[in-house]
């Protein structure tokens, strides 16, 4: 990442936005060829291939990725401290004691109950675009969030336009469900009130570090 000792290196939103932008494609292009390619038994050989990653189809490339799956297997196995779980005091001082959150992440809760309460609207095709984005609305602050330091304030607006752009498009859903009298006026009136209080506070977040970043590098 950019050094904060080098402000020409200072990376802002748009250049965060840029590159976020660029790995969501390689990501997408990643799951096209794992849902393509999943039952094949030289998977991983294709899928480095495909996306260029010739480093991963060497021996050095292999003993890496077999390295990194041990790695992996290992720190998720239970110790005699605990299940493998983060602690609760571990978890306290994470994104997830941020009030923003915590709201965001008490919609998708209250959104499945609410499907589960009216039967069918699960069915209509806007429920799943008010379920999905509210869901990645709170993947999204859970990532502008997840720096405490605030090392990169540029990485941190870009997620939160993204999460943005995401919880505006969970009250277009929201509202087209009413429209079609899948949601009733009272539920409606509950999720929007919670809806646009996520989106309220994401603007006001975002004008907060804006102003922070143009305090740090107002001569960049």
């Amino acid at each position: 990442m950019a050094d904060p000792e080098e402000p020409d290196n200072i990376w802002d939103e748009y250049d965060w936005e840029r590159f976020l932008q660029q790995q969501d494609r390689k990501t997408e292009k990643y799951m096209e060829l794992l849902e393509r390619y999943i039952d094949d038994p030289n998977r991983d050989q294709i899928i480095a291939r495909e996306m260029g990653w010739h480093h991963l189809l060497d021996k050095d490339g292999e003993k890496w990725a077999e390295a990194v799956d041990s790695l992996f297997e290992e720190e998720n196995e239970p110790t005699e401290e605990g299940d493998g779980t983060e602690s609760e005091e571990d978890a306290e001082e994470g994104f997830e004691v941020h009030p923003l959150y915590k709201a965001s992440f008490a919609v998708t809760v209250w959104i499945d109950q609410l499907f589960e309460e009216q039967h069918g609207i699960q069915n209509q095709p806007a429920a799943g675009r008010l379920s999905t984005n509210a869901a990645i609305a709170s993947a999204k602050l859970a990532a502008a969030l997840s720096d405490d330091d605030v090392d990169e304030i540029g990485m941190t607006i870009a997620y939160l336009k993204r999460a943005l752009k995401a919880i505006s498009t969970a009250i277009e859903a929201a509202f087209q469900l009413r429209k079609d009298g899948a949601l009733d006026q009272e539920g409606h009136g509950t999720l929007n009130q919670r809806l646009f209080q996520i989106r309220d506070g994401i603007i006001e977040l975002m004008g907060q570090y804006r102003t922070e970043w143009r305090r740090r590098f107002k001569d960049r």
